[in-house]
């Protein structure tokens, strides 16, 4: 299971910033940085769900906190787009340091702008994937714009930014004065992913055309349909890291895993895949999945067990055979849940067990869940037919297994 650790490090201008590394529940296939929107925290939705998506596809993601927000310590009104760029890098540097440099960049709005300024400094980033990102560092103004004539004049002014008041120093607008991203996009020599909805209100679609006519190849465009600037619907951030994984699959993976084997009709092929002790492509009738073993046994928890593929097949069986009956019946089930766990136990009630023969038996407990407008007897029907289907009554009959020499 992907988890989440609470971690510190030190940003560009000494404080301490902090982040969340969102851990796979396997080996990482790679690391990444999230740099956040303008104002924003890393807990902001879209930071939020697509870094935790990511890490169930295997990438670890650090999110953090710039300089001033969130839960990071300094003062924001002395950051600026530099100070960004530079808290990016030191948050490369860090995972660098403590597991392993980051081989892709995302960055969401003015964060994406920042990664790819801060992606020259990184020599191990292979791609760099952004979200709804301006063309240049000074469109972040019309977000205060109503002060700009004050921060001129007296050097600063408050301003209110998704309802939380912030200082604005001259030096942010000086710094972010003129700073289009043509030329470090030309000169990015990395794979960019640009992504942004075409409703997109806050920065329009007009700044990923720039973004993508700048950059040179490879380069890819995704179109956020439907999304708004801050991906705040789950089902649009899931969609948009779904696309960062498959895209940067091809660029940043260490070890790229060889060809899993072929099959024919209704066999199963399990062959090593030579990248971890147990770790072992699992082929049936051209479907691919993983197979390993926990880290606690040396394994590197990059796919369920052969324990939790067992558990599986029963618990597929169980609810295909009792979707079949209910179908059958016209009975009103509008969904069929199987939970299942496997330990061994002391059998006394064993009936298929001889006399003499040893009772330490395997033991599955099944529960299973009938949702839907059913009474006591059809749920009670329901569960006997769970115990009839195909694959339970394999596991309570003799069962031989002949080995061959390939």
């Amino acid at each position: 299971m992907a988890r989440s650790e609470r971690v510190e490090f030190t940003g560009s201008q000494g404080d301490k910033l902090a982040a969340k590394l969102e851990w796979p529940a396997g080996t990482p296939r790679a690391f990444a940085v999230f740099a956040h929107c303008f104002s924003c925290s890393k807990d902001i939705f879209a930071a939020n769900r697509i870094s935790r998506r990511l890490a169930q596809t295997g990438i670890a993601v650090l999110r953090f906190d710039f300089t001033g927000l969130g839960h990071s310590e300094g003062d924001f009104a002395n950051t600026n787009f530099s100070s960004n760029v530079e808290d990016l890098v030191a948050a490369a540097r860090y995972l660098e340091a403590e597991h392993q440099a980051p081989a892709l960049l995302i960055g969401h709005s003015l964060g994406g702008a920042a990664v790819i300024v801060a992606a020259h400094d990184l020599p191990s980033v292979k791609a760099v994937a952004t979200l709804g990102a301006p063309s240049d560092a000074e469109h972040v103004k019309h977000q205060f714009e109503a002060s700009l004539d004050e921060i001129e004049k007296k050097g600063l002014a408050k301003v209110h930014l998704a309802g939380r008041p912030f200082t604005i120093k001259k030096q942010f607008l000086d710094d972010i004065r003129g700073r289009t991203l043509e030329e470090a996009i030309s000169t990015l020599k990395r794979p960019l992913l640009v992504a942004h909805s075409p409703v997109d209100a806050t920065v329009s679609i007009d700044n990923a055309s720039k973004l993508f006519i700048a950059a040179k190849h490879p380069k890819s465009f995704v179109s956020l349909d439907g999304a708004d600037h801050l991906l705040t619907r789950q089902e649009d951030a899931w969609h948009a890291a779904d696309i960062i994984a498959a895209w940067a699959s091809r660029y940043v993976e260490e070890e790229m895993l060889g060809e899993p084997p072929a099959s024919k009709n209704f066999e199963v092929v399990v062959q090593e895949t030579g990248r971890g002790k147990f770790e072992n492509f699992v082929v049936a009738d051209g479907h691919v999945s993983m197979a390993d073993e926990p880290l606690s046994v040396g394994g590197t928890n990059n796919g369920p067990t052969p324990y939790h593929y067992l558990n599986a097949a029963l618990g597929a069986c169980s609810v295909m055979t009792v979707r079949m009956y209910a179908e059958r019946k016209g009975w009103p089930v509008t969904r069929i849940t199987a939970s299942l766990n496997h330990n061994k136990g002391h059998a006394e009630d064993c009936e298929a067990c001889l006399e003499g023969q040893e009772t330490n038996v395997d033991i599955i407990e099944r529960t299973m869940k009938f949702e839907g407008d059913l009474d006591a007897e059809q749920r009670a029907k329901l569960l006997e037919i769970a115990d009839k289907c195909p694959v339970h009554r394999t596991l309570n009959s003799p069962v031989v297994i002949r080995t061959h020499q390939g």
